[in-house]
């Protein structure tokens, strides 16, 4: 029977160590919450900036809710499109250096409307191995050649530009890796896509908010400017709301509105989360002592990593991995974490390759370097058998 073999499938996952569970937390984000009754110091938020239970924040988005109401009644293209949202897209190209920007419900959608509507049958479309998830089932559902290249090997990338016989070319990347944290070649990339005439399509998700001046993204941090780019940012990690948009030249958005299907048959998301986004990005534009506090948490992190030994990876970011390697001994290192207070999430296949399994370490700027240096002691103590 049909439940039979989705109950001995999910048998298999159990004996495998990939079983996945739900936490659940009775307190806003933060560096300290209250989950399943009981306090911990959390390192498992993309709150990158520590707005999302920022003041500010929860003042705009209330008073968003008092001036539009809490829902938008409708998808875009029928009745549910407001006038905050012409007004946060256009900000949110000016904050990127693009000429026009679309908005998102979620990252997810931003990811399967630029990727799955830019190619077509006739395409291809050229993709880091280590992408998140949500770029892959773009380039799955767009139908286009799909051509993997190893993890930021631009000569394999270089070889199969120059023999693929598609008309149309994507070159489709993270800026920031969610599992690595480490940061992609971004203009070489750029020189790649403009020798092979190609687009290059990049979900900054990572990157929005932490990198360049004022926190404009991975564009500015390399200072680049192309009608070759396609910009994804996410607006739930940094930004501390939710939501994402795709930012880039003014025909390719246009294309993405009468196009995207993730975009056309889905009610739009809430104006007044719009009107709060606007907030989030002056306040990110205002943020650089947090994102220099951060530089300073990722660093102490890392350092205090080297000295006990423990297998790092090359990131810069608040992403920092902690390699162990097996399924069950990543699960039972954070579980040893979980009964100290110290909640860091176990990241196993197939989000990261076999044999992989990490630590998912993540910072923000409202964590204290005490909160750092706690984290390193209990993960002492764990690595001594205390």
């Amino acid at each position: 029977m049909f439940i039979d073999d989705l109950r001995a499938d999910l048998d298999e996952i159990d004996r495998l160590g990939l079983v996945r569970h739900r936490r659940s937390q009775q307190s806003p984000c933060g560096p300290h919450v209250l989950r399943d009754g009981r306090e911990y110091l959390s390192f498992c938020s993309n709150d990158y900036l520590g707005l999302a239970a920022a003041p500010a924040l929860v003042d705009a988005l209330a008073e968003g809710a008092r001036h539009w109401g809490a829902g938008a009644g409708a998808s875009h293209l029928v009745s549910g499109h407001y006038a905050v949202h012409d007004e946060l897209e256009r900000a949110l190209a000016s904050f990127c250096g693009c000429e026009r920007a679309i908005s998102f419900s979620t990252g997810y959608m931003a990811n399967l409307a630029a990727v799955g509507t830019l190619a077509g049958r006739s395409d291809a479309i050229f993709a880091d191995r280590l992408n998140h998830a949500s770029l892959v089932d773009g380039a799955l559902l767009s139908r286009a050649r799909l051509c993997r290249y190893p993890h930021l090997d631009l000569d394999h990338l270089a070889h199969q530009l120059a023999t693929t016989p598609a008309r149309r070319r994507l070159i489709v990347s993270d800026t920031v890796f969610s599992m690595d944290g480490d940061l992609a070649p971004v203009p070489q990339l750029l020189e790649l896509a403009e020798r092979h005439d190609a687009l290059l399509v990049l979900d900054d998700a990572h990157g929005l908010g932490v990198l360049g001046p004022e926190g404009r993204g991975s564009l500015a941090h390399f200072d680049l400017v192309s009608p070759r780019l396609v910009l994804i940012g996410t607006l739930g990690k940094a930004a501390g709301l939710a939501g994402a948009f795709v930012a880039g030249q003014a025909d390719v958005i246009e294309w993405l509105l009468q196009k995207a299907r993730s975009y056309i048959f889905t009610t739009a998301a809430p104006p007044a989360l719009a009107h709060a986004l606007l907030q989030a990005l002056d306040l990110i534009r205002a943020a650089d002592s947090r994102r220099a506090a951060l530089r300073e948490l990722v660093a102490h992190l890392r350092s205090g990593l080297r000295a006990g030994g423990w297998r790092t990876m090359d990131s810069a970011t608040p992403i920092q991995p902690v390699i162990v390697g097996g399924n069950r001994e990543t699960l039972a290192l954070s579980r040893s974490l979980d009964e100290a207070g110290v909640w860091v999430p176990a990241i196993r296949p197939p989000t990261v390759p076999e044999g992989s399994a990490r630590l998912r370490i993540s910072l923000s700027a409202a964590h204290a370097r005490a909160d750092v240096d706690r984290l390193l002691y209990v993960l002492g103590r764990r690595e001594a058998g205390a």
